[in-house]
């Protein structure tokens, strides 16, 4: 039987991770059909304290990627849900978007949903996403839930059926309809005709994108590459940071001689594309493309992204777009948050957005949506083939550091590694001073160095016992003059690993 402490190690942040099939060596199964049902039912507990409603009273959408271990994972949370008496919409294969989206949709109008995924991580492993109608669940809120768990022992039971639901169809009809809008155009006037697209989805949840989106809007998808759904994940890793998924989609694109491709992840909340120049749109490029997206509608607004992004980036939303930048915290919800609470302060912020391709727009519930972000290019796209113009030329003044680099500094032989951290970072910044080095300010984590040559930053990793090291230089070698000085500014702090520098 699951215990308490077995279940808290299943958190990640925001969300569940664990190892749902066995076959990879000191990686043990621990996220089971009886992890996933206690879970489960400590979500409910949860809904019933946040709203009021009796479980009997509790609609519940579940969805989930291409994972070999969706189904029976999927079997468990239904059962969990129905043996409670709540009432369970079977979407199927999903994404992480159209799941939340489906507390909203008229045709579910579910009171929460639950996402099993792990995004890009691999076959072996999943994990469970959760949603109520204001988002995504907090980290504190994901620690409640695990602790109701603790107290669940649901069992398992097949005496109810689930309803199905093809949710990706309605979620593709939402999109389309924002196509249509913004083109001014009906969907029988077919308002891609004439685009060249092409998709990677990594054998993940994304290829409707190619057929339940595009094609239906007239584009051509021809060359579009790994749309099938298959969670072995045989071709690459289904994850727009990955070199080579990018190369994967910059060959569909060179080779079929396409307008724009369009690579997502695993569950389709983050995106990259590649231009018909091979250029690839993602980390500061993705930022930029989509502030200049932005920027006529949100005159002097403020961007919100993590705190790794570049200096040639912050010159090309303020002295470019005229719009304002937030280098605010890693991590998605960090960002999402941030620019929900400038809103809310009269602060006008369209746009969270971090480097690894998560995007969230108000426009959109602050959802971070790869596939509502494609749609945002795709419009600006056609709009600038129509109009003599390319994609590209969005972001023609936007440079780029000759140089980038990021280590990972192990914490060794320390109780409270976070701790730890903390009297590195003060300890960091107190001899940077001390040399004369110039500190960035306001920094929201960790402290980031400025040098004639570039820039470093160093914090401490949201889930490992570890500390990051993000250096970029806008000269070569520069990287490697930056990385010792450093590496002098921390030599004596013994539990910390250099090696690596």
């Amino acid at each position: 039987m699951i215990d308490e402490k077995q279940l808290m190690k299943l958190q990640n942040g925001s969300d569940i991770r664990g190892t749902a099939v066995a076959g990879i060596a000191d990686e043990p199964v621990n996220l089971t059909q009886e992890a996933v049902r206690c879970i489960t039912g400590g979500f409910l507990d949860f809904l019933t304290e946040k709203n009021g409603k009796p479980v009997t009273e509790l609609t519940i959408a579940v969805g989930h990627d291409s994972r070999i271990s969706a189904p029976d994972l999927k079997c468990a949370v239904l059962s969990a849900i129905l043996s409670r008496g709540a009432k369970a919409i079977d979407c199927g294969l999903s994404s992480t978007p159209a799941m939340f989206m489906s507390i909203l949709f008229d045709e579910t109008k579910a009171d929460a949903s639950i996402m099993i995924t792990a995004s890009h991580l691999p076959y072996n492993r999943n994990g469970m996403k959760f949603f109520t109608e204001r988002g995504g669940l907090e980290a504190s809120d994901i620690k409640k839930v695990l602790s109701y768990a603790a107290k669940n022992r649901v069992p398992a039971s097949n005496e109810k059926k689930a309803a199905s639901f093809d949710l990706l169809s309605v979620y593709a009809s939402h999109l389309r309809k924002k196509i249509c809008e913004e083109l001014s155009a009906a969907p029988e006037d077919k308002p891609l005709a004439g685009m060249h697209i092409v998709i990677d989805a990594g054998n993940g949840s994304g290829g409707f994108f190619a057929s339940k989106v595009l094609a239906l809007l007239g584009a051509d998808t021809t060359g579009s590459r790994y749309l099938e759904p298959d969670g072995m994940f045989p071709n690459h890793i289904p994850n727009p940071e990955n070199k080579e998924a990018m190369a994967a989609i910059k060959e569909a694109v060179l080779e079929n001689h396409a307008d724009l491709g369009l690579i997502f992840d695993t569950d389709v909340d983050r995106m990259s594309a590649v231009l018909p120049t091979g250029e690839e749109i993602n980390r500061n490029a993705l930022i930029a493309m989509m502030a200049a997206i932005l920027a006529p509608d949100y005159p002097n607004a403020t961007i919100v992204t993590d705190s790794v992004t570049s200096d040639e980036l912050t010159c090309f939303l303020e002295n470019e777009l005229h719009l304002h930048h937030h280098r605010f915290k890693r991590g998605y919800k960090n960002v999402i948050n941030e620019c929900i609470r400038l809103n809310e302060e009269g602060t006008i912020s369209p746009l969270a957005i971090e480097t690894s391709g998560h995007g969230a727009l108000s426009e959109n519930h602050y959802l971070d949506d790869g596939a509502y972000l494609a749609v945002k290019l795709l419009i600006a796209a056609t709009k600038a083939k129509k109009e003599g113009r390319t994609l590209q030329s969005l972001i023609e003044r936007l440079a780029h550091p000759l140089e980038s680099s990021e280590y990972r500094l192990k914490i060794k032989g320390v109780e409270d590694a976070k701790d730890y951290a903390g009297e590195v970072l003060n300890a960091f910044a107190a001899r940077a001073k001390e040399s004369g080095i110039k500190i960035a300010e306001p920094s929201y984590e960790g402290v980031r160095l400025i040098f004639p040559q570039g820039w470093a930053l160093l914090r401490m990793s949201l889930h490992d016992p570890n500390m990051p090291l993000n250096i970029e230089s806008r000269e070569k070698g520069g990287t490697d003059i930056i990385a010792k000085k450093v590496k002098t500014l921390l030599s004596d702090l013994t539990s910390l690993d250099l090696s690596v520098l």
